[in-house]
């Protein structure tokens, strides 16, 4: 990369976008104003949400990370530059003489940022692709009179206390933010922990306050910064629902409420629409294509970046725009560590091989994990392992239809976990262990770990079903199963039916993943020259 002056790369870096704010093959205008609609139904009357878009993030000196947009902004909006920020009123609101229940506040066209970084939408552009009639620049949300908060009753947001890094980049969200603040007194001094339990608090009826202060007790142990509050104190101290009913009027009131909007966007992107299931659709099909390819390819002695470049090649080949997550690719007991993302493994050897990868299609991100015997063929111990692991797979994946617990999916694959590591000797029956470590579901989408309740099913959701077993090196049992990490997980879609396994064109058997390998590889004869 040259050396920029400082003109050129002020206007490079400080105003930075996508080259591509719009995806010509993804969501609709009207999908994004449909789900504004459904969002607008949830707020409580009188009220306004307020939402900017992601910063932008530093890598290193004067060069940015791709930037991603805030996926609840993008779900609202389809927008995906920086410097934004939306504003959705419950009903229309009626400012300088005009009726209107949104407003978005986006960046400006600049030709020599452009140039540098790609066109922006603009004004015109954001009116025109996404369907915005009220469109103005980020520098009017500091004087614009829809941020006049005073005839609302509640004004919905995020946690924005996080600092945002410095630099010009952001210099306009800042600004955006810091004057929503003062508009709207957002709760600015207090802790989220504290403003957690004041909601709490504020919505607890005399009947359930003794309950209340039960989990409030609770809370105040693992945040020791709300110790001290006052308010909290003294409600815990009370001993009668009628003394606790008169310490909630003492809470603090604040017409920012920070945690209400995250719960409604919860209930809005669990249940996938169908133009949703589109596109999270092709990115499994996508990712599954490439745990296939990368059977066939893998052999003894590559090295685990290049394993994983080959299934990010097969992303990039359909045409995915980037990875969901940082790619996890464990040779051995590199398996073992749950997010191990350096790939540094120089050569693989006939151990296990596990591979946690999702292509994103056009926001949307899959999650699909296989594990495979670098040898082409699994050992005794490996089978036993992996067997195990796929039997409490197929039982999770059986129990996603609608109005079955979303926690009794991890029940009853740790229960059979538990019960074949015992018959296997690794454990004690009805030992402790840590083993399978972690959950076995989670909603997918738009983010890998998607919005969602975890209460029962529903159809139109889509979560993973990963059970694992992980036995480091040096674990507390015979030797013969150290460094195998096993971990098997597919994307399923909940349905009036039968479960769907959308990442089901991936083998998950060992007798088809030891066919699979056996199968030649097109990457085979392509040979790239030695380098010193």
């Amino acid at each position: 990369m040259k050396k920029l002056t400082f003109l050129f790369l002020f206007l490079s870096v400080s105003w930075c976008s996508f080259s591509q704010s719009y995806f010509q093959d993804g969501l609709s205008a009207e999908w994004h104003r449909s789900r504004r609609d459904a969002l607008r139904e949830l707020m409580p009357a009188n009220s306004a949400a307020v939402i900017f878009n992601n910063p932008v993030k530093n890598r290193s000196n004067d060069v940015d990370f791709i930037y991603h947009p805030n996926t609840d902004f993008y779900y609202l909006t389809g927008l995906r530059e920086p410097n934004s920020a939306l504003v959705i009123f419950s009903e229309p609101k009626e400012v300088n003489g005009k009726e209107v229940d949104e407003v978005i506040f986006v960046q400006p066209r600049d030709p020599r940022a452009e140039m540098w970084n790609g066109k922006r939408l603009g004004v015109e552009g954001v009116r025109e692709k996404l369907g915005f009639q009220e469109v103005f620049l980020f520098e009017e949300f500091v004087k614009s009179p829809y941020i006049n908060f005073d005839s609302t009753d509640k004004v919905l947001s995020f946690n924005l206390n996080e600092d945002i890094e410095g630099g010009s980049s952001n210099a306009p969200l800042k600004r955006m933010i810091n004057s929503f603040k003062k508009e709207a007194s957002y709760p600015e001094e207090a802790s989220e922990a504290k403003l957690q339990l004041y909601e709490l608090i504020r919505a607890t009826d005399i009947e359930n306050s003794a309950n209340v202060a039960q989990v409030i007790g609770r809370y105040r142990q693992r945040f020791p910064e709300v110790a001290d509050d006052q308010v909290i104190k003294d409600f815990l101290a009370a001993d009668t629902p009628e003394k606790r009913m008169a310490v909630k009027q003492k809470v603090p009131n604040s017409k920012t409420d920070i945690f209400a909007l995250a719960q409604m966007m919860d209930v809005l992107r669990e249940v996938k629409t169908e133009e949703e299931l589109v596109l999270l659709k092709k990115a499994v099909k996508i990712s599954a294509i490439g745990q296939i390819e990368v059977m066939k390819a893998t052999k003894v002695g590559m090295s685990e970046r290049e394993i994983q470049g080959i299934h990010e090649f097969i992303y990039k080949r359909y045409g995915a725009e980037n990875v969901g997550y940082p790619s996890i690719v464990g040779g051995g007991n590199n398996g073992c560590i749950l997010h191990y993302i350096d790939n540094d493994m120089k050569h693989v050897n006939e151990r296990l091989l596990l591979m946690d990868l999702g292509a994103e299609w056009r926001g949307y991100t899959a999650d699909v994990t296989r594990t495979i015997p670098v040898s082409g063929k699994f050992n005794e111990e490996e089978k036993a392992i992996y067997e195990l692991v796929l039997k409490a797979q197929d039982a999770g994946i059986a129990l996603c239809k609608p109005d079955v617990d979303f926690g009794q999916i991890g029940q009853v694959t740790r229960q059979i976990i538990d019960e074949g590591l015992a018959a296997l000797g690794i454990i004690k029956p009805g030992q402790r262990h840590n083993y399978f470590p972690h959950g076995t579901s989670h909603h997918l989408g738009l983010d890998v770990h998607d919005r969602g309740g975890y209460g029962v099913l529903k159809e139109g959701v889509v979560l993973t079903v990963e059970p694992g077993i992980y036995i480091p090196e040096g674990s507390d049992c015979d030797p013969k199963w150290w460094g195998i990490a096993v971990r098997i997980e597919d994307d399923i879609l909940v349905t009036s039916g039968d479960p769907i396994n959308l990442s089901s064109d991936a083998p998950r058997t060992i007798a088809a993943i030891e066919e699979m390998m056996r199968i030649p590889s097109v990457l085979e004869n392509w040979v790239l020259p030695e380098i010193e």
